[in-house]
């Protein structure tokens, strides 16, 4: 797959490398991330307006994802949470399966209803709650329109 003239591969090795082997191989290789499944979500930057690539746990929410931006309960938000705030047009590749999405952040209600979703999914989410102040977000990955 050629990559557009403004996708910026991730700084990090492990990430970068992920992203590339996972789409060479339409993420029969380098789809999970600690024995879960991956998607791809592709985002532009939300102060460079460049393309980004990242991995993100794959937890299906009826005909979109829910991603947490816990960045393992770090102290600050992981800098594509920012850039689907600026920027919630995003791309996601399921396998060989590319899809458009939009990213709304879930709140009051809706979120305490997604975390047993998250939960469910990935039992660190509430270690990572509990060792970080800051309100780790939720985003619902949804079709445009």
């Amino acid at each position: 797959m050629t990559q557009p003239d403004d996708y910026v591969p991730s700084l990090f090795p492990s990430v970068r490398d992920q992203v590339a082997l996972y789409e060479a191989t339409d993420g029969r290789e380098g789809g999970t991330l600690e024995g879960r499944p991956v998607v791809i979500l592709t985002h532009r930057g939300a102060r460079s307006g460049k393309l980004r690539k990242t991995p993100v746990m794959r937890i299906e929410l009826g005909p979109g994802y829910l991603v947490v931006a816990s960045y393992g309960g770090a102290p600050n938000h992981p800098s594509w949470y920012h850039n689907l705030i600026a920027n919630p047009l995003v791309l996601v590749r399921d396998g060989d399966t590319l899809r458009s999405m939009v990213a709304r952040e879930a709140a009051g209600p809706e979120k305490a209803a997604l975390w047993e979703t998250a939960d469910a999914a990935w039992p660190h989410f509430p270690e990572y709650r509990a060792s970080t102040t800051r309100e780790i977000p939720l985003l619902v990955l949804e079709p445009p329109g």
